[in-house]
């Protein structure tokens, strides 16, 4: 998969440190993970960061988190910490401040939420503490709080599923319903201006729109309630893969064909999501890339260093058809 090709120069005493870095203990404590003890901070070569994930709600999600964790290894100069904020925005404070106090050198999270960060935000400015927001943007009117934001364009993602589905169905009085991802969260807020903003003027019509917490269960859960309340579903418009997916099931359980007497658009590209469009359950997917565990590291390594770093790094996503989930699959990395 490609990324985003970041050019920067690293401190050359870092990265040789980072070669004869030792492998960090781990413990437990709550839901984080990685180093114990003192933290050496990057005067030894190593650098401590504190990464603050949203949850496990997605095959998304688990991509991200492995991206990152396989990245930011001992090996390529990193002690990794690492905490599951299991979708909660005041577990990911504490988490916060708990870095704060440990004394890490950087702290990389993505946020639950967009907005109620400056506070935590402006404790780890006067720790002097750089943060790298990934994946989810915050709402806030200080830049100066965060050193970089590392993810995809959402509202273009929804832009991209809007235009293709007027481009399909434009004509036909089509009637979508929407499922959310987590209400107030960056990409669902997006996902759905961009994919607004793309049909209107067109005759598809959103009937109804409500949160599935970007989860397969809560994904079916509304989609059961959508087909209850509506007899003239013909578009479903998911945030994510996994409500899509959900949305499949309860369809099917209502006796009717995914792909075909309801068309599904969705956003991630994850495997499961990939077969489900191969199969033609699905019937367009934008993708999201989770992959940015070797962009993060490298901002890391250049904030250290020192740096000037690019404030907004957009990643690279495709979109998918039938025919290219078909090519693109053997060779999926998530």
């Amino acid at each position: 998969m490609a990324r985003t090709t970041l050019t920067r120069t690293v401190l050359a005493a870092v990265s040789a440190a980072a070669l004869f870095a030792l492998g960090a203990c781990s413990s437990d404590a709550g839901t984080e993970t990685g180093g114990g003890g003192e933290t050496g901070g990057a005067d030894d070569g190593v650098i401590t960061l504190g990464f603050s994930q949203v949850g496990a709600e997605s095959g998304w999600r688990a991509a991200n988190t492995k991206s990152i964790q396989d990245t930011l290894t001992a090996e390529n100069g990193f002690d990794l910490k690492f905490s599951d904020a299991q979708q909660k925005q005041e577990n990911q404070i504490q988490a916060i401040r708990s870095y704060i106090t440990q004394g890490v050198d950087v702290i990389a999270f993505s946020p639950v939420v967009e907005t109620g960060w400056d506070a935590v935000l402006q404790e780890a400015k006067a720790a002097g503490i750089p943060v790298i927001l990934t994946d989810r943007a915050v709402d806030s009117d200080d830049e100066s709080l965060y050193e970089s934001f590392i993810g995809s364009d959402f509202v273009k993602e929804g832009v991209t599923a809007g235009e293709w589905a007027v481009e399909q169905y434009d004509g036909e009085g089509y009637k979508a319903v929407e499922l959310q991802g987590t209400t107030g969260a960056a990409p669902a807020i997006d996902r759905k201006e961009g994919f607004e903003s793309a049909i209107e003027g067109s005759d598809i019509e959103i009937i109804d729109s409500q949160t599935g917490n970007f989860t397969r269960a809560e994904g079916k859960t509304v989609m059961e309630g959508f087909l209850n309340k509506h007899d003239d579903i013909d578009l479903v418009f998911a945030h994510n893969d996994d409500m899509g997916l959900g949305a499949i099931e309860a369809i099917e359980a209502a006796g009717m064909t995914p792909g075909e007497d309801i068309k599904i658009i969705t956003i991630d590209a994850v495997k499961d999501g990939m077969q489900a469009l191969a199969d033609g359950k699905i019937n367009y997917i934008v993708e999201c890339n989770p992959l940015l565990g070797p962009d993060l590291a490298d901002i890391a390594k250049a904030v250290i260093a020192g740096e000037e770093v690019e404030k907004r790094i957009v990643v690279k996503d495709e979109a998918f058809d039938q025919e290219a989930a078909k090519e693109a699959l053997p060779t999926r990395e998530y």
